[in-house]
This record gives structure tokens, sequence and C-alpha cells, in this order.
């Protein structure tokens, strides 16, 4: 059984890497159908409110990252709440990571058959994606960490594509009222835990710290790119009002991607085409990191910390996903109430993990530093 040295660890990365983790892992599928979610322009203060609050969580994952234990990895892990409850949030951790690989996996997969691929098996298309991720994971979590840089230069100029929809004749700036609501229903709220939810991506760090920097400068980077996540948030949101009005806008299945299909250059047809595929690079990179932890979560509760990582086991790790994404594929992402019912789960589950687990670590360490 060969080896592969998927968690070694030749450096650390710090500074602008925080800056565009945070982001990267932020700008994932839930900001393809956000608008859908939000509908009422005046939910951009619910992105902010949200947005301000997830800098409190940064700000407790940055004196996580900058923590002695977090260091030690593993170790680290073991110090602050023992072997036996350090199973079990594995345990936990695999079967959220599985959830969340599927859902990331399947929205995307759906985006590619409606707007490219209508005829292609959409199994085909999710085997593509898991293959191109597998790869990416194959060259170890260091350089899988790395791939954020492409993940971003690929990614975040998207958003200044929009800026016309800002602008008659496109923009319709009477959609944009009202801004201070007027009632608050059930929608509402929903819409405030779908935001949070969306902000949680930077949580997975958290296990990730063997790779970050634990210089104690970091949570301005932090900070920065959490913000960075809500101009975008907002900037593609108020767009969307603009363009489609809060009346049409909960009827669209990817409000997002259908812009890009209107606008127009003198040299290039279907935009849309272009940024599904530039997007691409995110949810590889997503998926790719993903997969690491899920692997990594499973030789935790396996008790295989100690033994060297192996391609079987990645492989298998990879499989498992394979097969869970197509059942649930074919049993419940093709039926709308299925599709939802998952949506909702992943929406609340997110939401749940991000409220718990930066303050768990920030509590576990201020506490274990005061004995």
């Amino acid at each position: 059984m060969k080896s592969l040295s998927l968690y070694n660890r030749t450096s650390t990365f710090g500074g602008i890497y925080f800056l565009l983790l945070v982001n990267r892992t932020q700008m994932h599928y839930f900001i393809l159908i956000m608008p859908v979610y939000l509908v009422h322009s005046y939910m951009v203060w619910g992105i902010v409110v949200m947005g301000l609050l997830s800098q409190l969580n940064v700000m407790m994952l940055s004196k996580w990252f900058t923590s002695s234990y977090a260091a030690k990895g593993y170790q680290g892990f073991l110090q602050l709440f023992g072997k036996r409850t350090v199973q079990v949030f594995a345990i936990l951790g695999f079967l959220i990571i599985l959830l969340k690989i599927s859902i990331i996996t399947m929205g995307y997969v759906e985006m590619i058959h409606s707007f490219m691929y209508p005829s292609m098996n959409k199994k085909w298309l999710i085997l593509m994606i898991l293959l191109i991720s597998l790869f990416v994971a194959s060259h170890g979590m260091e350089k899988t960490l790395r791939f954020v840089v492409i993940a971003f230069l690929c990614g975040a100029w998207i958003v200044l594509v929009f800026i016309p929809f800002f602008f008659p004749p496109i923009a319709n700036y009477r959609d944009l009222y009202p801004l201070i609501p007027t009632e608050w229903s059930g929608q509402s709220w929903q819409g405030l835990l779908f935001i949070w939810s969306a902000f949680s991506g930077p949580v997975y760090l958290a296990f990730m710290v063997p790779w970050l920097s634990s210089n104690k400068k970091i949570s301005k980077y932090l900070v920065i790119g959490n913000m960075l996540t809500i101009m975008e948030y907002s900037l593609l949101f108020i767009a969307s009002v603009l363009f489609y009005g809060s009346n049409f806008l909960s009827k669209i299945n990817f409000p997002v991607v259908y812009m890009g299909s209107y606008i127009q250059t003198s040299g290039l047809e279907r935009i849309d085409y272009i940024f599904i595929s530039f997007h691409m690079f995110n949810y590889v990179f997503d998926i790719s990191i993903l997969l690491l932890c899920f692997y990594g979560a499973g030789r935790v509760f396996m008790r295989k910390m100690n033994e060297r990582t192996t391609r079987i086991g990645l492989l298998s790790s990879w499989f498992v996903i394979l097969i869970s994404i197509i059942l649930m594929d074919q049993w419940l992402w093709q039926t709308v109430p299925g599709q939802k019912m998952l949506l909702n789960i992943q929406i609340w589950l997110g939401a749940f993990i991000y409220l718990l687990v930066p303050t768990i670590l920030f509590t576990a360490v201020k506490r274990k530093e005061s004995v």
C-alpha cells in the first residue's frame, strides 16, 4: 500500500493567504442563489449586519490561530478536549463535510447542466468535477492551500463585470425601495439565516492550523477578507435587485448567472459561459480542501492518526463522496422538495457550526490559558 504525504508541512501561510482563504471559502454555491432567498432590497442591510457579526467570529478564530494549541494540530485538540470528545467531533465533522461537498457539487453541476450541457448526463459532470478536485487534493494540503491564489484570480474579477447593472437603462432605481422594511416575515428571518450560513466558510480553516501562521497580526487579514466578502455579496445582490426587481427575483433559479447572459460585448458572446468556467476554480479549491478534511476526519475517528496517509485511503474517501452525491442527486436533488430539504439542512448546519465552533475554540483556549 503506497503512502502519500498529504499532510506534510514545509512552510506556513500568513498575511495575504489568510485574506484570500477567508474570502474564497465564503464565495461558493450560496452566492449564486443568495438573491432568491433575500429578494427584498432592504435585505442588503441583513448582509451588512450578518457580515459585521461574522467579523466577531473571525476575530475569535484569530485567537485560536495564534494559540499554542492550534500550532500543535491534532495534539492541540487532544489537550483541549480529550481523545473521546475529539473522536465525537470527528464523526460529526465527517458527516457535515460530506453534506457540504455534496451540496456544492450538485449545485455547480446543476448550473453547468442548465446553461452549458443540458443534454449531458449529470453523473458525468459530477465525476468530472470530483476527479479534478481529487487531482488537486492528491498534491497535499500545503499545495492545495496555495491553489487559493488561482481561485481568487479567476473569480474575484467577476463582480466587476456587473457594474453596468447599476446604471440606466439596465438599472431601475425604483426597485431599491423600500430600503427600510415595512414588515418582517418568516422569509426575512430565513434570509438572515441564509446569509449567516453563507459566511461560515472560514470555520473549516480552524482545522488547518498547522499550515497557517500563528503571527499575532493575522487578525487584520481575516477581517479584510471578510469585509471583501461583504462588499461582493452586497454588490451582486443590489445588481440583481436593480435588474430583476423584487417581484421577479424569487422566480429565477440562478439570477447572477442569467444576468451574465445579458452582458453584451463586441468580441465575446455568452459571457455567462466564461463566468461559469472561471468560477469552477473556486469550486475545485473548496471541494479539494474539504476532501482532505473529510479524509482527515475519517482518520481521527478510525484511530489511524499515527499511521501514514495512503493513496487507497484518499481514494476510498473520494469514492464515498462520489457514491453519496450520486445517490443524493438521484433520490433527492432532482425533486423540488428534496432539493429544498437538502439546502435547508445545509443552511441550518452551516449557521449552527459557525455560531458554535469559533465560540467553543475561543472559550476552550481562554479557559486553558487562565489555568
